[in-house]
C-alpha cells in the first residue's frame, strides 16, 4: 500500500513542478477543448422530425424508458414501497433461505449435482450497492447541471427532469436485474458485472453472439471514457472552480495544483478496491445529501409563498417557453440532457456497482437501483432547481436563455459565471455564507462521483485488458490524470466532453435492455413470488 501512494505522489510531482508556468491550466484547456467539441457533435448527431433536429441518442433513452415504464406496470410507483423495504433489510432473510441453485460440478472425476448459495456471491450490501452507485450519480451535475439547465432552458427544463427521473427509474430497474443476472464472480470472490457482461452473455444466450461481443466491447471502450470524462474531469473542474472562488485563488497554474491534490486523495481510496469505496461511499453519500437537502429545504421554507409561482412557472414554463429558448422542443431536450447526465439512467453504469450486491435475486437489486434516480433528479435536482428560480425571482441576476458556453450571464456585472457559481450565489442569498459549506459538500460530491466512477472504469478496463495487476495500475494512473485535466480545463469543455461521453453508452446498452428485457420479466416474477411465500 504505502509503495503505491508513493508511486501516487513521484507520479504528480513533475506536474506540480511544472505548474510553476503561468499559463498552463490555458495549455490544458486549448489541447482538451477540440477533442471535446469534436465528440459532442457526432454523439449528439441529430436526425430532423417535425421541423426539429432531435438528437438520436434522446430519442432512443425516452423511447426505451417510456417502454420500459409501461411494460413493467410503472415500477417506479408499483414497486417503490418494495424498494424501501428491501434497502433497509426486510427481506435479507430470503438470501439465506429457500431456493438454492443447483450446479454440476466435476467431483473426483465424477459429474454430480452440487448445491451453491448464489447470497454468498458478491461484495457488498443492497444499501452499499445503493450508496456506491448514488455517490455515482448524485454529484456535481445535479448543483451546477441544474443551474445550467435551468439558465439555457428557463423553469420549464425542471418539469422534464423530473419527468426524464421517472422514468428513468424503470430503465435503471432494468439494467440494473441484468447486471447482477450476467455478473461473473472469481475464484476469489470478486465480482466482475455490469452492461459489458450482460451484453455479452445475454445475447449469447438470445443466439446474438456476434452481435453482443461488439457491444460489449464497444460499452466498455465509452464507459473507460465516461470515466474519464462526466465521472472524473466535470466534478474535479467544478470542485476547482469552487475551491478558486471561495479562497480567491488566482494564476495560470491553479486549476492544476487542485487537481493534484484531489488526484492524491483519490488515489488513496481507489487503491482499496470496491470494498473500499462502499465503505466511504456509505458514510459520505448520506452526509453531504442530507447537508444539501436541509439547506435547501430551509431555503424553499424561506420562500414558502412562493412556491406555487415557482411551480407554475416550471409548468408553464415546459409547454409555452419564454421567448429566445428554442421552442418547446428545445427546452425538453435541455432537461433531458441534463437529467441524463445526472441520473445516468440508461447508460448502464450503475449496474456496475449493483452487481457487487450479495444476494441470489436479481430483480431485488434491480428494484433497489430504481431509487436513485428518484433521489438524484426528483428530489435533488428539484431542490436546487427551486432555489435557483426563488434566487432570481428575488434578484432578476440573470435573463433565461442568455446562457453562453455552459455559462450565465450576470446581469449586475456584466460577467459569466458557471454553474456552479449561480448555485452558490442562490444558497448564499438566504444562508449568508453557506457558500463555505456548499464548498465543502461540493468537495465531497466531486471526491464521492470520482470514487465511484474509478470502479465503474476500472470495471470495464479490466473486461477489455485483463484482470492483471499491471492492468489496473495504468489504467488508475490515467485516471488519475484525468483529474488534474478536468481541474485545469474550462468548463465549457468539461461539460461538452463529459456530457457526450455518459449519452454515448447509451447506444449499446439500451439496443441490448430492447433485447433482453423479457428476462428481467422472470427475475421480478421469482422475487416477487418468494416475498410472497416468505410472508406466510
Amino acid at each position: 500500500m504505502k509503495y503505491r501512494l508513493l508511486l501516487i505522489l513521484l507520479l504528480f510531482l513533475p506536474i506540480l513542478t511544472f505548474a510553476q508556468d503561468k499559463g498552463l491550466d490555458e495549455k490544458v484547456n486549448d489541447a482538451f477543448m477540440p477533442v471535446a467539441v469534436w465528440w459532442e457533435g457526432f454523439i449528439l448527431t441529430s436526425i430532423p422530425i417535425a421541423g426539429y433536429n432531435l438528437p438520436i441518442v434522446l430519442i432512443l433513452l425516452i423511447f426505451g424508458a417510456t417502454f420500459f415504464t409501461i411494460y413493467f406496470k410503472f415500477p417506479n410507483i408499483t414497486q417503490f414501497g418494495l424498494a424501501i423495504n428491501t434497502v433497509r433489510g426486510k427481506y435479507d432473510e430470503l438470501d439465506h433461505h429457500g431456493v438454492e441453485k443447483a450446479e454440476l460440478n466435476i467431483v473426483d472425476g465424477d459429474l454430480v449435482d452440487t448445491i451453491a448459495d448464489e447470497s454468498k456471491e458478491g461484495e457488498v450490501s443492497h444499501f452499499q450497492a445503493l450508496a456506491t452507485a448514488v455517490s455515482g450519480t448524485v454529484g456535481l451535475g445535479n448543483i451546477a447541471g441544474v443551474a445550467v439547465a435551468i439558465a439555457l432552458g428557463g423553469p420549464g427544463a425542471t418539469f422534464w427532469m423530473i419527468v426524464c427521473g421517472l422514468i428513468g427509474m424503470s430503465t435503471k430497474f432494468v439494467e440494473c436485474t441484468l447486471g447482477v443476472k450476467y455478473r461473473d464472480v472469481g475464484e476469489d470472490g470478486t465480482v466482475y458485472g455490469g452492461p459489458m457482461y450482460y451484453l455479452s452473455r445475454g445475447l449469447k444466450e438470445k443466439g446474438f453472439t456476434g452481435l453482443g461481443k461488439v457491444l460489449g466491447v464497444v460499452f466498455a471502450v465509452l464507459c473507460v471514457g465516461a470515466s474519464f470524462g462526466g465521472g472524473n474531469a466535470f466534478q474535479s473542474n467544478q470542485a476547482a472552480v469552487q475551491l478558486s472562488t471561495m479562497l480567491n485563488l488566482q494564476g495560470g497554474a491553479t486549476g492544476v495544483i487542485i487537481g493534484v491534490i484531489l488526484a492524491i486523495l483519490v488515489g488513496i481510496v481507489i487503491i482499496g478496491g470496491i470494498k473500499k469505496i462502499a465503505s466511504v461511499t456509505e458514510k459520505i453519500v448520506p452526509f453531504m445529501a442530507g447537508v444539501y437537502v436541509l439547506a435547501s429545504l430551509v431555503i424553499i421554507f424561506a420562500n414558502f409563498q412562493y412556491i406555487g409561482d415557482a411551480f407554475g412557472m416550471i409548468f408553464n414554463g415546459a409547454f409555452t417557453p419564454e421567448a429566445g429558448l428554442g421552442g418547446i422542443v428545445g427546452v425538453i431536450i435541455v432537461g433531458f440532457q441534463r437529467a441524463a447526465f445526472s441520473n445516468e439512467a440508461g447508460a448502464g453504469s450503475a449496474a456496475i456497482a449493483h452487481s457487487a450486491v450479495k444476494t441470489k435475486y436479481p430483480a431485488s437489486e434491480g428494484i433497489v437501483a430504481l431509487l436513485e434516480p428518484f433521489i438524484d433528479t426528483v428530489v435533488i435536482c428539484t431542490m436546487t432547481a427551486l432555489v435557483i428560480i426563488f434566487f432570481n425571482m428575488d434578484s432578476g441576476a440573470f435573463e433565461y436563455g442568455n446562457a453562453v458556453n455552459s455559462t450565465v450571464l450576470i446581469s449586475e456585472t456584466g460577467n459569466y459565471i458557471g454553474g456552479v457559481d449561480l448555485t452558490s450565489m442562490a444558497y448564499d442569498s438566504v444562508i449568508p455564507g453557506f457558500r463555505y459549506i456548499l464548498t465543502i459538500a461540493i468537495i465531497l460530491f466531486a471526491f464521492s462521483t470520482m470514487i465511484s466512477w474509478s470502479y465503474y472504469g476500472l470495471q470495464s478496463w479490466k473486461y477489455l485488458f485483463g484482470r492483471g495487476r499491471k492492468a489496473d495500475v495504468v489504467y488508475k494512473i490515467l485516471f488519475l490524470l484525468f483529474v488534474v485535466v478536468g481541474a485545469a480545463a474550462t468548463l465549457d469543455a468539461v461539460i461538452k466532453f463529459s456530457d457526450a461521453m455518459i449519452l454515448a453508452l447509451v447506444f449499446p446498452n439500451m439496443i441490448g435492455l430492447l433485447f433482453l428485457f423479457p428476462k428481467v420479466k422472470e427475475e421480478l416474477n421469482k422475487y416477487l413470488i418468494d416475498i410472497k411465500g416468505m410472508s406466510k
